[in-house]
């Protein structure tokens, strides 16, 4: 059934409220054909002591899950083995991100991302593991727990012995994370919170000793009450693990929990944040999860490349190595100019979040659709590559593929998130160009009122026109050309989007227009990943015309990050052409004609 103007009005009014705040942020920039290079340039590099400690860490954790996690045991077993749990704990994982003060390490993004890169090319199901405890489990408590529920529940989350977890997701609240229906109702002394509820397919849930759950309380300004964030134990009468361990499709060492919530009392006091701003809490602490999936997903994109290209070099048919192949050849320089890509903007998104930049949401959406789908792009290649020999179960190829294909759906699925990008992106010059369009629904935009018509057109041209094509400042003279062409692509973005508004002809019709929204996210993910890439092939190349030849990363080839330019370029100016020039009317009625036949 299609949404009613009023349901739209709604679900827009849920939106403004979680993303209110001030429009500076480098994507949203996007969508006014501007290019706000400062936010981006210089490249981010970590300052020389917080870079050892970082590299250290890594290095700590590649030797050990080397010769200690055994990701094919892990996969068969589905479970993690006690003794890795706590392996991890010995070696200081737990206390990456935990401020100093409450015993942690205090690590930056950028540095915890060092790490993470590393087990995400090693185990996805660990990877995801020590996330959920960090990112979205300790992550949560640091940011909106007050000093003294920081100095109650951090201690002790860093040895292994207490884990975290985050429950948001529940039968009918997964990418509509505004629909949990969870209520928490105030006791009439209201010296604590009732919780009813259910919540799945939550990460760590069965097994940890300290949860953040989103639940429903009442609200005076909303009839169906606003979501509140509340520390919770497995102790607390009412809580009941109704599935430690869902068996699933890939990440199968993870504990994937079913838990329910039976008229369980918890004190006011374990409110975590502000009573009512549980969805912006949860958001913000998304954001750092889908950093992370960048991290990840370069870490199993490396992996890839690495098992691609050897076995492409040792496997020999029709008297040819398969690396002799052009249409190997050309996955592998897929893989590799998409790899540099997820970590160039890897490194961005890490930045942001570490100088406390204040807008960064729109940022981390399009690193976790671009990640998670090229990557499941690259593990598809890679099996290919390997044939049937990479089908059978002795090699981990089969069990990539199954790990991977969680990435496009966990922590917001990618087609909701495309119609995020989209729709927040395009809200700045919506609101601007909303003037203008009710203009011309009101009869003002004629021939005959060619004065105050073209009086319209000069303020719809004021904010794209005026400013010019915008600098891309490169260094490096190789690189103009291609900061030139991405200019232009930043300018013919903003000059295209009223054209698109206006062919909608209601903010009702461009709402729903999701295959619009997808062509526009598209492109904008495009035009920032690009964006990234620059940053860091001209950081390289200023770094080996500064130092002379430095010391070789096959991740870091420029060869790579300029071939991904001209794939990125391609696309652009393909999803531009497609926004006047497609078949959404055939595809639309074909879908429909086939829906009613089921």
């Amino acid at each position: 059934m299609a949404l009613t103007a009023q349901q739209i009005a709604e679900q827009r009014k849920d939106v403004e409220e979680l993303i209110a705040g001030p429009d500076v942020g480098f994507a949203k920039a996007l969508f006014f054909g501007k290019f706000k290079a400062s936010l981006l340039y210089p490249y981010p590099v970590l300052p020389p002591h917080h870079r050892a400690a970082a590299d250290e860490m890594a290095a700590k954790v590649r030797v050990y899950a080397e010769s200690h996690i055994d990701h094919m045991r892990i996969d068969r077993e589905a479970r993690i083995p006690d003794t890795v749990v706590q392996g991890l704990a010995d070696l200081g994982l737990y206390k990456l991100t935990i401020p100093a003060e409450y015993g942690g390490l205090g690590f930056g993004q950028q540095q915890y991302l060092k790490t993470m890169e590393v087990l995400g090319g090693h185990d996805a199901s660990v990877a995801v593991f020590v996330n959920a405890h960090h990112s979205i489990g300790v992550r949560a408590l640091c940011l909106f727990g007050s000093k003294e529920q920081q100095a109650r529940w951090l201690p002790g989350l860093y040895d292994g012995s207490k884990l975290c977890a985050f429950a948001l997701t529940e039968p009918e609240a997964g990418s509509d994370a505004g629909n949990v229906q969870t209520t928490a109702t105030p006791t009439e002394d209201g010296s604590a919170y009732v919780l009813n509820g259910t919540k799945h397919y939550i990460t760590n849930g069965g097994i940890a000793h300290v949860l953040t759950v989103m639940a429903r309380t009442p609200d005076p300004s909303s009839p169906k009450g606003k979501v509140s964030a509340f520390l919770v134990t497995p102790d607390m009468p009412g809580f009941e693990v109704v599935e430690a361990r869902a068996e699933k499709c890939g990440i199968r060492g993870t504990a994937t929990g079913k838990i329910r919530f039976t008229n369980m009392r918890v004190p006011k006091e374990n409110v975590l944040g502000q009573l009512g701003r549980g969805l912006q809490a949860a958001l913000t602490v998304l954001n750092y999860g889908r950093v992370t999936f960048g991290a990840t997903c370069t870490g199993h994109a490396k992996a890839c490349i690495q098992a691609m290209t050897t076995h492409a070099k040792k496997r020999v048919q029709f008297q040819q190595s398969l690396a002799e192949f052009q249409l190997v050849q050309k996955k592998v320089a897929f893989a590799a100019a998409h790899c540099f890509a997820m970590e160039a903007a890897t490194a961005e998104c890490a930045a942001f979040i570490d100088r406390g930049a204040p807008d960064y949401m729109l940022e981390t959406a399009i690193l976790k659709v671009f990640a998670t789908e090229h990557l499941w792009t690259i593990v598809n290649d890679t099996l290919q590559v390997y044939g049937g020999k990479g089908y059978f179960c002795d090699q981990p190829v089969e069990r990539w593929m199954r790990d991977a294909r969680i990435n496009t759906i966990g922590e917001g699925a990618n087609d909701v998130l495309k119609a995020f990008i989209a729709v927040v992106g395009c809200r700045g010059p919506g609101v601007y160009l909303k003037g203008l369009q009710d203009d011309m629904l009101g009869g003002r935009w004629s021939l005959r009122k060619l004065g105050q018509s073209l009086g319209v057109v000069g303020q719809l041209a004021a904010p794209w026109l005026t400013t010019g094509t915008p600098e891309v400042p490169v260094t490096a003279p190789e690189l103009k050309d291609d900061a030139y062409t991405l200019a232009r692509l930043v300018r013919e973005f903003g000059l295209k989007l009223p054209h698109v508004f206006m062919a909608a002809k209601t903010e009702e019709n461009f709402a729903v227009s999701e295959l619009v929204h997808e062509r526009i996210a598209d492109i904008a993910i495009d035009l920032y990943v690009s964006a990234c890439v620059l940053a860091r092939l001209d950081s390289l190349l200023g770094l080996a015309g500064e130092n002379g030849p430095v010391e070789a990363d096959p991740h870091a080839d420029p060869v790579a990050g300029k071939y991904f330019l001209k794939l990125a370029f391609r696309r652009i100016r393909e999803r531009f052409a497609a926004l006047d020039d497609n078949d959404d009317a055939s595809l639309l009625e074909s879908a429909r004609a086939t829906i009613v036949k089921f």
